[in-house]
């Protein structure tokens, strides 16, 4: 299963995506993380030590001239759009508790010289992981999709936003599912987070019809510590993970 992930930033998405690869993992499944949003958050919510280094792709500069070949720091009229990354999930990957994370970093965009030999790159490792691998793949992206090219989507089984009840949490579910549609994504289901009583759970349902809705996760203060406090998800209850498995049984 290949799925790609957006939300708001503050909607919960990072801490949701890290609690499935846990769900996951305990079932027996491989699961690779792909840890695309520029905060960066799932290294800490995976428990991961901060002794551990993981060296985001976007910073391996002289292997993404190579492979693309350009030269680091000038100008890339030209450059390789499909360099070779089959080696890259192994190399520069750091595993906790079954769970695979490989973290693309952030690229410099605005005048930087070898920003589009970086998005190429990226691009062309996350097509390989969505089409090329047979783990659970799970792609947490920043609120736009910009990380998924017209061919890189056709290896996502399911684009995933998860949503709080806020006007502006809705008003980016349906921007992405515009920006879905663009790049050939016909099908885009909501994870609706944060509901505290049956008013959120409407509002989600009114504002977003037409929507598939793949299931409702209650407020939780122990998620909250998860996200705000630095606690990782292996911290959490059997209340909060049978919510999440749940949404995993809905996706089939």
């Amino acid at each position: 299963m290949k799925l790609a992930v957006a939300g708001k930033g503050g909607a919960g998405k990072s801490t949701i995506v890290s609690l499935m690869a846990r769900v996951l993992s305990e079932q027996g499944k491989k699961v690779i993380v792909i840890d695309a949003d520029p905060d960066m958050n799932q290294a800490s919510l995976l428990g991961i030590p901060d002794d551990v280094v993981i060296t985001p792709v976007s910073e391996l500069k002289e292997l993404i001239a190579e492979r693309t070949g350009t030269t680091p720091g000038q100008p890339a009229p030209f450059f390789t759009m499909n360099p070779k990354v089959s080696d890259i999930p192994s190399k520069y990957s750091v595993t906790v508790g079954g769970i695979t994370l490989l973290t693309m970093g952030t690229i410099k965009r605005g005048g930087g010289g070898c920003a589009c030999p970086e998005n190429a790159f990226i691009k062309s490792l996350i097509s390989h992981l969505f089409i090329a691998r047979e783990e659970w793949v799970i792609l947490d992206m920043e609120a736009g999709i910009e990380h998924l090219g017209r061919g890189t989507a056709l290896g996502v089984d399911h684009l995933l936003v998860v949503v709080e009840p806020s006007k502006t949490s809705i008003a980016t579910a349906h921007r992405v599912n515009q920006l879905a549609r663009d790049i050939g994504i016909k099908k885009v289901l909501i994870a609706a987070n944060k509901l505290r009583n049956k008013e959120d759970r409407a509002i989600i349902e009114d504002h977003l019809p037409g929507y598939d809705i793949l299931g409702f996760v209650e407020y939780s203060d122990e998620i909250k510590e998860i996200s705000s406090f630095g606690k990782s998800v292996f911290s959490a209850r059997v209340t909060i993970l049978d919510q999440i498995e749940k949404l995993i049984t809905t996706l089939g």
